[in-house]
């Protein structure tokens, strides 16, 4: 049992029963779910442009009714997904998420029109719900207490390297199909079914590296799925668990505005202003975002550090401040592709790592760890809502005020949740039962 408390993967200590290369599957996990994850909304100004041929004009509606399309497909299935995993195991969980993401994915390109854009947006983004929630959960689940914030540091590092491999190399692979000949449609169409291609192999080897599903002992009880489902909800009576899924409901919006609206507005400006190809802009844009995720990447272990040193409250408090004025600053934006564009992508890099690597680590010691499933299902659906709201509006903004609108939504909505973080926090105490003693996987 000595043996087993000193194992450790880049720092984290790791849970009973859980061992390295389970860990590693995590994070490979972390990496290539990231990369999935951010590769769809980063093209989709290139399949608006290039397979549908949607006016500039309308493109921010449709990048919105895209992300709430599928947020609002995700709301109804985030907390399911968690209660599922409680009782049947992450793997499962996983695997389906996995296949859901690759279906979208292989068809996105060949869709004929925005209806049908959308309801595949609405499949990847059930598959994104099952992932995001499952590497909340399982960050938590393969460590014990004292390194869940270096677990929660660790996935954003390598959600991070997933992050850039995206938006520099498979947002890249249109353009560079196009440049060996192939046709602008046919190129994206192959990209796409690649991509997919590996979707499914990366399934294939999660299933068989990530821990087994534990046995439940003989006559235990079997709680009700709905059970599962409301002891998420009925938890935000809690402070400190409020707190976070509210930190959630902005950290994962702000996500998905650095995604889908930075690579918009760049593309929108690239190829009115500068008379680039869609898919060259496409790269250009994926330049940019790619400096910002690469910060969040080098940030990400340094919030994690601080999430073992410091009242996890308070740092929440801290990163949703940061990322506020990250955000807000794309209003002294003028010029996308310059300088001051590069300077706010680094303050946004800064911004959204704090956010998605803070909340996190407060609600795993806020929550009893038998019901740890269901509260992070619910904590993702948070995330789900806010994508929602502000990818719904934000799309709005867009097109009727200034490309920086749904930058400043979710600057706004940081400084909120900051606001009522510093009315809460003393009144947030860890709970004892949160999981000290054996850190086990029911999956």
């Amino acid at each position: 049992m000595a043996a087993d408390r000193t194992r450790r993967v880049l720092g984290a200590q790791l849970a009973d029963g859980i061992t390295r290369g389970n860990m590693w599957a995590l994070l490979a996990m972390a990496t290539a779910g990231t990369a999935v994850i951010s590769f769809l909304p980063s093209t989709q100004p290139h399949i608006l442009t290039t397979v549908l041929g949607v006016p500039d004009s309308a493109q921010g509606r449709v990048v919105g009714l895209l992300g709430f399309s599928a947020e609002l497909a995700m709301i109804v299935s985030l907390a399911w997904y968690g209660a599922l995993a409680d009782r049947f195991g992450r793997r499962i969980v996983v695997l389906a998420g996995l296949a859901l993401c690759a279906f979208g994915v292989a068809l996105f390109p060949f869709a004929g029109n925005t209806a049908v854009l959308v309801a595949l947006r609405v499949v990847f983004g059930l598959g994104v719900a099952a992932i995001n929630a499952m590497l909340s959960t399982v960050a938590i689940d393969y460590v014990r207490t004292r390194s869940r914030g270096k677990s929660y540091g660790l996935i954003g590092v390598f959600g991070g390297i997933g992050a850039v491999v995206a938006v520099l190399l498979l947002a890249r692979l249109p353009q560079m199909f196009e440049s060996r000949g192939l046709a602008p449609v046919a190129a994206t169409r192959l990209a796409f079914l690649l991509i997919a291609a590996g979707i499914v192999v990366l399934a294939a080897v999660l299933w068989v590296t990530l821990a087994k599903p534990a046995v439940t002992a003989a006559g235990g009880e079997r709680v009700p799925l709905p059970r599962l489902v409301r002891e998420g909800v009925v938890l935000a009576r809690d402070p400190g668990v409020a707190l976070s899924y509210a930190a959630s409901f902005v950290a994962r919006a702000d996500l998905a505005i650095v995604v889908g609206f930075m690579t918009l507005w760049i593309t929108d400006f690239a190829v009115a202003e500068r008379g680039m190809s869609s898919a060259e802009a496409v790269a250009r844009a994926g330049a940019v975002v790619g400096i910002s995720q690469t910060v969040a990447l080098l940030c990400a272990p340094v919030f994690g550090w601080l999430g073992d040193r410091m009242p996890r409250q308070n740092l929440v408090i801290l990163a949703q401040a940061v990322a506020a004025a990250a955000y807000l600053s794309t209003l002294l934006v003028s010029d996308p592709l310059g300088s001051g564009m590069m300077i706010v992508a680094v303050l946004i890099g800064v911004g959204e790592i704090a956010g998605i690597t803070t909340a996190g680590p407060l609600l795993a010691q806020q929550v009893p760890a038998a019901v740890r499933g269901s509260a992070f299902g619910v904590h993702t659906l948070c995330g789900a809502a806010g994508i929602m709201i502000v990818s719904g509006l934000g799309g709005i903004l867009y097109d009727v005020w200034r490309p920086a609108g749904p930058f400043v939504l979710s600057g706004i909505a940081g400084l909120l949740v900051a606001a009522f973080g510093l009315a809460v926090r003393g009144r947030v105490h860890p709970r004892a039962d949160a999981g000290t003693a054996r850190e086990t996987l029911p999956a």
